[in-house]
Formats: structure tokens, C-alpha cells, sequence
């Protein structure tokens, strides 16, 4: 089946959108997600809908259909192993790779995608911790991580995934030592919506605002070291 680059746009941002939900997603979401308007995603919506790629109940949100999910899960995997290579063997910072990956994501073969993961190691996770579908593109596991915000002062936790499209805050991380794997100790969850945590082995603690909080995907640590 031959799509168009922004259909598989627009699947991949319904699957990212459904994740960890059971409810369908709305126009407006989905609109808000790719920045457009919501009358133009209605109408790339019928035409999914079309090829059985989503299934939409009108006035009551869209969800994938099987096939589309495996469409959305291959993009997904490319994106991210792309991701994963321009890191490691590029040279290429965290707060890059997005933008290349998306340009590539499409238009690479599944012979340079079989090629790509060999060369990686065959990695579970890109450069900001979010889990590569497997070659059979098999759904990931949802993560089971919350937002740093989530946590109270003391707490010490474990960056497992940055949302890995603004790089003006993934630079900024990068900067304080907030990667996927750092641990981190709570030291103060201000009421207006700032959190301050210390990431280990560094003596300065770091300012997350409510924005930026929220993209932090985090879990309690097993072993401690704050």
C-alpha cells in the first residue's frame, strides 16, 4: 500500500496520541499534535478511513485500525532507529536527531532498516529513552513512567524518556545532566508549578519548569543513591 508521506504523518500521531488510553482521539487532538487546522484533519481522516486505516465514529473521535497500527509502528521504528544512528555514529546531538529522522523516516528501505539495526546492536530505546517497535512491529510496552512533576521532595527517581520534540529543551537538559538512565533527587516542588531536582554526581541542582517537567518521564529508583 503506497502512502503519502503526511498519511503516515498523521497515523504515527494518532498512535502516539492513543498510547496508554483506551478512549478515541478527537480531531482537535490530533489537530493540535501536527499543527493544523481541525477541518483539514477531518479530511485526511476520511481518506484513512478509506484505506481502513482508521476507523472514525463521527462526533466521537478516530482510533487505528490493525493495519494501521502497523503502519504507524513502522514509521515509528524507522524514526527511531534513524534517531538512534545519526546519535551514535553521526555524531549528531539529542536535540537533532528529530528533525533529520522525521525528514528520512519515510523514504528508507526495509533492506537499510534491517541494515541499520544490526549496526545498532538491534537497541529497545532511541537517544531519549522511547522504546523501538521490534522487527515484527510489535507494540512496545507502554512505559510505566510519570511525569517528574508527579514525584514529592526527597524522592529519588530515574529518567527513563524525554519527549524528544522541542529541541530547545532537550538542549537545555542535555546542559543540566538530565538524560534517559540519570538519576535524580527531588529537592524542592515549588506551588507555582517548578520542580528542582539534583541529578547525580552533579553539584548543582536544575530548575524544570511545569513545561518542561512534563516531559520528563521518570520512575521511583530500586537502589537509591540520593
Amino acid at each position: 500500500m503506497m502512502l503519502s508521506d503526511v498519511m503516515e504523518d498523521y497515523l504515527k500521531a494518532i498512535y502516539q496520541l492513543q498510547r496508554g488510553r483506551e478512549d478515541r482521539i478527537r480531531t482537535s487532538e490530533i489537530a493540535e499534535e501536527l499543527d493544523v487546522t481541525s477541518p483539514t484533519v477531518t479530511s485526511m481522516v476520511e481518506k484513512l478511513e478509506e484505506r481502513g486505516l482508521v476507523d472514525r465514529e463521527k462526533y466521537n473521535g478516530v482510533m487505528l485500525t490493525e493495519e494501521g497500527e502497523t503502519v504507524a509502528l513502522e514509521v515509528i521504528r524507522h524514526h527511531r532507529l534513524l534517531e538512534a544512528y545519526l546519535a551514535e555514529h553521526l555524531d549528531y546531538d539529542w536535540a537533532e536527531v528529530h528533525e533529520e529522522a522525521d525528514r528520512l523516516e519515510h523514504h528508507i528501505s526495509e533492506n537499510f532498516e534491517a541494515r541499520l539495526a544490526d549496526a545498532l546492536g538491534d537497541p529497545e530505546v532511541d537517544p531519549h529513552g522511547s522504546p523501538i517497535p521490534s522487527a515484527d512491529l510489535e507494540p512496545p510496552l507502554t512505559p510505566t513512567g510519570e511525569a517528574v512533576s508527579a514525584f514529592e521532595e526527597g524522592d529519588c527517581v530515574v529518567v527513563e524518556e524525554v519527549a524528544d520534540d522541542d529541541p530547545e529543551v532537550l538542549s537545555y537538559l542535555a546542559d543540566h545532566g538530565v538524560e534517559p538512565g540519570v538519576e535524580l533527587e527531588i529537592v524542592e516542588v515549588a506551588p507555582f508549578g517548578m520542580v528542582t531536582a539534583r541529578p547525580d554526581d552533579a553539584d548543582d541542582a536544575v530548575s524544570l519548569p511545569d513545561r518542561i517537567a512534563e516531559q520528563v518521564r521518570v520512575a521511583a529508583a530500586v537502589e537509591p543513591d540520593c
